[in-house]
């Protein structure tokens, strides 16, 4: 299945429209990236493994879409990982298929359960709540599985945020049978209403960042704020030195 990507600074990132994807496909890995994400994986050898190789990567952030235009003069449409969400509820709902929630709390899973029950009554739903840890043991790694390969879901969502679930799902996609598996995070608060996600004034501007920065400022201001200088920091490096690193040894 071919997948319409552009190269950001060493990542391929999708720029087509996910209602162009075929989601019947036996497996797919899907990850986001964005500011905060690219950051962190060049710090992080095992993170910037699993997240190159995604087999879709979508630009979940505003930075990742401006440093598309800036260096490349391309136009890529920010796709957060709610859109991937909706979008894939919507393609279950119209299928009838199955997904499978992994992470987050058993509280925050049942009004994930309850709410696609009224919204999408064609999917069914299974879940499962890990251990709260750094690293699962190989036990529990087996029961999570397990959990999921027994349920048979078309799309696994798994919600312990990055780099945890990225590199959770590389290690263990070879395990899963098959689906869709998106790592998505913070989307299990969003839409267990737990946590409010900014509004769609804040997505349109490109601000969203903003609202949840506002909203949660002593958690969100490392992310946004500090990363986002040193996001723009290497950002402009790479662009001064991609001539010297084109030339042939």
């Amino acid at each position: 299945m071919a997948i319409d990507e552009t190269n950001v600074m060493g990542y391929e990132v999708f720029s087509g429209n996910l209602n162009k994807v075929d989601w019947s496909a036996q497996k797919l890995i899907v990850n986001t990236i964005n500011q905060y994400s690219y950051c962190i994986a060049e710090e992080d050898g095992a993170f910037k493994k699993a997240l190159r190789a995604s087999d879709i990567l979508l630009p979940d952030g505003v930075g990742i879409v401006w440093a598309a235009k800036w260096l490349k003069g391309e136009k890529l449409t920010k796709i957060a990982g709610a859109d991937l969400h909706e979008h894939l509820l919507g393609y279950l709902q119209h299928t009838q298929g199955r997904c499978f929630y992994m992470g987050s709390s058993v509280q925050v899973l049942e009004k994930i359960k309850k709410r696609v029950a009224n919204d999408y009554p064609n999917v069914k739903v299974g879940t499962y709540s890990p251990p709260y840890k750094t690293a699962f043991s190989p036990a529990e790694n087996v029961e999570i599985v397990n959990a999921i390969n027994g349920f048979g879901p078309d799309v696994v969502f798994v919600g312990m945020t990055a780099p945890k679930q990225e590199k959770w799902v590389y290690d263990n996609q070879q395990l899963i049978d098959r689906g869709i598996v998106c790592s998505i995070g913070a989307v299990f608060d969003f839409y267990a209403g737990t946590v409010e996600r900014p509004s769609k004034v804040w997505q349109k501007m490109g601000l969203e960042w903003l609202g949840r920065l506002l909203k949660e400022p002593k958690r969100m201001w490392k992310r946004y704020i500090y990363y986002g200088a040193v996001f723009g920091y290497r950002l402009i490096n790479y662009r001064t030195s991609k001539p010297k690193r084109n030339q042939p040894a």
